[in-house]
Parts: structure tokens; C-alpha cells; sequence
């Protein structure tokens, strides 16, 4: 493996120090048990692939043998410049033998892992809170240095965070209808210090960019699967056109006006759209809950029954009432009369002389519909 292809997990720049998600370091404890188990030997540290392809070298803080069907390893999570309620949390994974279930790889919540007892969150209710790409990501790792005794065996893959439960208590887990502690999330593996000014810096560089390239349009996206379907539905334009806005919808939007760019697109999915129809200049999660009366309105507007009405205004998340308009067939109307309402409100809170479209995707990232602001009027 060349030297320029593996990243370190100890990140230079001081101040806007990327760090890890608990997806990504839980992928990285697999796969460090896993190898141990195989090979004998124990890790002290391990080469892991991100979601995102990255592969990146992380010190593995443990490894212990069980028995001899049973490993244990520990990653520690290191959050950047960026630390939250799981920075410093050990990420525990015990990987053990099943004999004669070839190729099964059956992951597993143990203590610290939250349980979700609500649905809308896209996993199964009594399920472990390990969200659906680090699923994969730990999978696919185990896979990769497991490959030989899959093919008569499985693998157990059981994943704990010592601590985990009271680590919950300072995240909004129990809302959503997470019990009994933390979730394994990240998309890409990758957490950028998103409460820094640093961040907010890099989305006004990246409208200079895109300016200076000549783009008169910039596509603001909330985050990398929306980026990714943005990009799909405008194939025409550059890459330095698609400016991942994060969380800071008034910081891009002030510095597309300021910077007279004519067009702007907004590729999100249902949440952070409905915190763009409250007016939020922020919308990460700890700054303001969805508004549920909101969206209970749209679904009432596009013909949901009052019984569904009712229960989107009493969930906890804009993914349950996506999922409930989607059973009956209503996915395309009420992603619409969100986006309308996102439009009106972006186009009042930030004026200027743009054309505003909205582009809505699912939680795979498919295409639900796109507005124009026209249609607002």
C-alpha cells in the first residue's frame, strides 16, 4: 500500500482536525478481530476502509483472545476538532466463529448501543442502532481479511461502547426512540468539525472557488449522498459548482447573493429540508427539533388520512412521515409541498436577484421531484 494512499488517523491542522465517526472506528475494531482470529496474531493496529474508499491506519488500543472461536478488539474513537458526547468512546467489537454457516456475518448490539424502539429512523424496530452504512462498511471489512474461513464458517460480529448508555444522555437518542445507548453512525467515516467556524469558512471559500471558475450557478448540498445525487440530476454543470453547505444554509446563501450568482439549486433530503422551511440559519440537530405541525400540515394538504396526519404530528422524525406518505403512494406530493414551502421561506429570509430550485431525494439518494420557485407563487 503506497504511503500517499493511507491516511493517517492523527490529522496535522490544527483547529479544523477531522477525526472518525463511531461507524468508521467500529468497522476498524471488526476488522482488527477478525484478522486476530484468522491469523493469531494480535494488531496493534490496523488498515481499515472508509465508506468513502479512504483507506486509513488506525492504532488498535486492544486485542484478546476469548477462546479460540473469539476475539476481542477496541478502537478509540477520536472525534477532531470536533469532540462530541463519543469522543474518546471505545469502540468494542467481539467477532466469534460460527461453525458450518458459511459466509454468514451476523452483526450484534452489546451493551452501550443503543436499541431503537421507534420506527422512521430506516432500521428495524428492536433492532441495534447501527445505521445502514456502517453496516455495510463493517461488513465488507470483516470480509476482506475473513475471506478463507467464510467460506466454511461465519462470524459473529458483536459491537459495544463501554459507557455508551450515559454517553446517549447528551444526544438526542432518547427522543428518536434510541434506548439504552449511542448509535453507530457516519456516512463516510469521515466527522468534519462541523460546530467550528472553520467549517462555515469552507463554504464561503467554496462559492469563491466556484465563482472564480466562472460558474454563474452553485448547487448547495446538505452532505455527500445528496451531493452525489445532485450531481446525477445536473450532470451540465462543473464540480466546482456543487458546494457542500453542511448545515450553514445562511452562510452559502450570503455568499451566493453577495457574489451575484444567478442560479442556486439545493439537493437535501426530508429533514434538513424542513429545517430549511423554519428558517433555521443552522440546522444541525442540536439547534432545533423538526417542526412536526409542519409537516402534518403538507401531508394533510396532499390528501394523507387524518389518522396519518396525526401521527406524523406526534413523531419524531421527518424520515417517518416521508415513509408513511411513501406507503400510500403520496412520496412525490409531500416531498413537493415541503420544498414549496422550503423555497417561499428561502427566497423571503435571503433576497437577492437568483432563480431558486429545490432538488429532493430519498435516503438512498434517488430522485423524488424538483421545484422550481416559479411554481411558488
Amino acid at each position: 500500500m503506497s504511503e500517499e494512499k493511507i491516511r493517517k488517523s492523527v490529522p496535522k491542522k490544527r483547529g479544523n482536525r477531522t477525526g472518525f465517526t463511531t461507524g468508521a472506528c467500529s468497522a476498524a475494531a471488526a476488522r482488527a478481530a477478525a484478522w486476530a482470529l484468522v491469523s493469531g496474531e494480535r494488531p496493534t493496529e490496523i488498515e481499515c476502509r472508509l465508506p468513502n474508499g479512504q483507506i486509513v491506519r488506525f492504532p488498535v488500543h486492544e486485542t484478546v483472545f476469548l477462546d479460540a472461536d473469539t476475539c476481542r478488539a477496541v478502537v478509540v474513537k477520536d472525534a477532531g476538532d470536533d469532540p462530541d458526547a463519543t469522543h474518546g468512546a471505545h469502540l468494542t467489537v467481539e467477532v466469534r466463529r460460527l461453525p458450518g454457516r458459511a459466509g454468514v456475518i451476523a452483526l450484534e448490539g452489546g451493551e452501550g448501543v443503543g436499541v431503537v424502539t421507534k420506527p422512521g429512523l430506516g432500521l428495524e424496530v428492536g433492532g441495534p442502532a447501527i445505521n445502514p452504512v456502517p453496516r455495510r462498511n463493517i461488513t465488507e471489512n470483516v470480509q476482506a481479511v475473513a475471506e478463507a474461513l467464510l467460506r466454511t464458517d461465519g462470524l459473529a460480529v458483536r459491537i459495544s461502547v463501554p459507557g455508551g448508555e450515559e454517553m446517549a444522555k447528551k444526544t438526542l437518542n432518547a427522543r428518536l426512540g434510541i434506548l439504552g445507548g449511542i448509535s453507530i453512525l457516519g456516512t463516510t467515516g469521515i466527522v468534519r468539525p462541523y460546530s467550528t467556524a472553520a467549517f462555515r469558512a469552507s463554504v464561503v471559500q467554496a462559492v469563491d472557488v466556484a465563482v472564480a471558475q466562472g460558474c454563474d450557478t452553485v448547487v448547495f448540498t446538505t452532505g455527500g449522498r445528496t451531493e452525489k445525487f445532485a450531481m446525477r440530476q445536473l450532470p451540465h454543470l462543473p464540480e466546482a459548482a456543487f458546494v457542500q453547505m453542511g448545515d450553514f444554509v445562511k452562510a452559502a446563501f450570503r455568499a451566493a447573493i453577495a457574489r451575484r450568482v444567478r442560479r442556486i439549486y439545493v439537493g437535501a433530503m426530508i429533514g434538513k429540508l424542513t429545517k430549511m422551511c423554519q428558517g433555521l440559519a443552522v440546522t444541525h440537530a442540536w439547534k432545533a427539533e423538526v417542526d412536526r405541525d409542519l409537516l402534518a400540515e403538507a401531508a394533510r394538504e396532499v390528501g394523507a388520512p387524518e389518522a396519518v396526519v396525526e401521527e406524523i404530528r406526534a413523531a419524531e422524525t421527518a424520515r417517518f412521515g416521508a415513509e408513511r406518505l411513501a406507503e400510500l403512494g403520496l412520496a412525490v406530493p409531500f416531498h413537493r409541498a415541503v420544498a414549496m414551502r422550503a423555497i417561499r421561506r428561502l427566497k423571503a429570509d435571503h433576497p437577492g436577484e437568483y432563480h431558486l430550485t429545490v432538488l429532493v431525494c430519498d435516503f438512498e439518494g434517488q430522485a423524488i421531484c424538483r421545484v422550481e420557485e416559479d411554481e411558488c407563487a
